[in-house]
């Protein structure tokens, strides 16, 4: 049961980091490497670090619709995801509980 809380705190973190990050730059967050100061590129690299699975689910889906991949492709991503998400969420709660 903990395996699930945390997962899901690290998904919810993605989830809000993601859309926090297309709302403030007005593009979704991806892999690629950012031109820019280096300021900004520490930041995307640290919304990264808490937006990933939400980018590793959102590439998976569209590989799977626009290019047709295996089913096992979008089960190893959804799998990479969670275990990124149990990571995070551990993270957080560690942070969160330990205040």
């Amino acid at each position: 049961m903990a395996f699930f809380f945390t997962t899901a705190t690290g998904f919810v973190a993605a989830g809000l980091t993601g859309s926090f990050y297309r709302l403030v730059t007005k593009k979704p967050p991806s892999f690629q490497i950012w031109t820019g100061s280096m300021a900004t590129q520490v930041a995307g690299i640290m919304a990264l670090v808490f937006a990933g699975p939400n980018v590793i689910l959102r590439n998976a889906l569209r590989a799977q619709v626009f290019e047709n991949r295996p089913p096992a492709w979008l089960l190893l991503s959804f799998f990479i995801a969670m275990i990124w998400s149990f990571f995070s969420g551990i993270f957080l709660l560690s942070l969160f509980l330990g205040v």
